[in-house]
Formats: C-alpha cells, sequence, structure tokens
C-alpha cells in the first residue's frame, strides 16, 4: 500500500542565519495493504514529520513515498502534483494530528458528517446518523452535539478529530498519537474503532506516546532515530 524510501526533511533558519536543522534523514518501511505500522522514537526524533511528509504537509527534501492509489495507481507522493494531492487526500487519506484544526462556527456533529458526505456520496441525512453514532460511542454528551468543537474541552476535541478522520472509512490513516490526551476508557474505545476500520481494509500507519497500547494494535514497529 505504502512504501517510504530514504525519506528526509531538512528545514532552514532563515532567522538564524539561513542554519539547517535536520528533522529526519534515512527513513525506509513499507506497510502492505491492511497492514498496521507504529512509529517509535524518542521526541524530537521526526516522528510527526514523517507522518507530515508522506501526508505532504511538509515536502520532502529527499526519497519517495511510493503509494499505491486507488484512483492513480502507484505515485510518488512527493513529486504529485499540488492538486493531485489534494484529491489523492480528499478521497484515500485520512489523519488525525494532536490538535483539531476546524472552523470555529461548526457544529460538532458537522464537522463529521462533511467529510462523509464529500468521500461517500451519502445523503445529509445518513451522513447525520453516523456522525451521531461516532460522537455516542466516543461518549460526546448530546447537548454537544450541536456545539462548536472550539469551545470544548482537550479530549472530547480529541474524540471529534477522531471522529472526523474515520467517520468516512479512509484507504490509509495517518495517526499522530490519537489518544494522548484521553482517559481510560476513551483510549480503549478509540482501539476498538481503529480494529474495525483496519478489518474493513484500512491501512494505518500510527504514533502513540503508549508504548504497550502501540505494540498491541500493530503489526511492526518502526523506530526513528
Amino acid at each position: 500500500m505504502i512504501s517510504v524510501e530514504n525519506l528526509s526533511k531538512q528545514f532552514t533558519l532563515h532567522i538564524l542565519n539561513d542554519k539547517c536543522i535536520e528533522a529526519c534523514r534515512g527513513i525506509s518501511f513499507s506497510v502492505p495493504a491492511g497492514g498496521f505500522l507504529g512509529l517509535a522514537g524518542p521526541s524530537g526524533a521526526g516522528k510527526s514529520t514523517v507522518l507530515k511528509c508522506i501526508y505532504r504537509t511538509y515536502l520532502p527534501s529527499g526519497g519517495a513515498v511510493r503509494y499505491d492509489s486507488a484512483g492513480y495507481g502507484t505515485v510518488d507522493l512527493t513529486t504529485l502534483s499540488d492538486r493531485r494531492m489534494i484529491e489523492i487526500r480528499t478521497r484515500e487519506i485520512g489523519y488525525v494530528s494532536q490538535f483539531l484544526k476546524v472552523i470555529p462556527r461548526v457544529s460538532a456533529v458537522e464537522v463529521i458528517m462533511e467529510p462523509i458526505i464529500a468521500r461517500n456520496g451519502v445523503t445529509r441525512e445518513e451522513a447525520r446518523e453516523r456522525a451521531i453514532g461516532l460522537l455516542e460511542r466516543l461518549r460526546i454528551p448530546r447537548t454537544l452535539f450541536d456545539a462548536y468543537p472550539s469551545t470544548f474541552s482537550g479530549g472530547e476535541q480529541q474524540r471529534i478529530n477522531i471522529a472526523h478522520a474515520i467517520g468516512w472509512r479512509p484507504r490509509l490513516l495517518l495517526l499522530d498519537e490519537p489518544t494522548a490526551s484521553l482517559d481510560r476508557e476513551s483510549v480503549a474505545i478509540v482501539k476498538e474503532m481503529l480494529r474495525e476500520l483496519r478489518d474493513e481494509g484500512t491501512t494505518m500507519v500510527g504514533i502513540f506516546h503508549d508504548t504497550e497500547l502501540m505494540e498491541s494494535m500493530t503489526d511492526s514497529v518502526y523506530r526513528v532515530c
């Protein structure tokens, strides 16, 4: 499904006389369709950078990211045009970051409905039903369904973030510490939801702050040094 080959990323800090900072280098791994790879390593090793390079939030400095796209066949995400990359993100790749980024005055249920409608082509009624099901399962109080996530607690925002990313069932899901701000019961729920998504065929690459959790969910772990 995805193969990362000798990936590297450097940043040039113009404010520090163009000093070059190496975020990651020599990253190589592959994940088969339906597989789940964990990324491990100390803080600052570049784990999140690797995910952002796959998603193309960051443009890699070197290497290749070969992805087996449903719509375009095998492509190198590092050299793909911006337009084609956006299309693949929109239709195939989900991303759970550590922070919720949504339009301020959009309700929680609408945040989750939007990608379901856009990517699955279902009616608003069907999308709302699926979104409400996710909110209920993630223990979001019903009184908050039509409230703005920007006013929620950190744990509630992260659960909205997860529902937004998985509700439309992407082919590839990138997870950047999705359970870091969640209580134990919520972590168990998310773990179960990810397993179900994987059973449906989704391929995953994830970072988890809890090593035991990561090892219990993934097929293998790649260490970023």
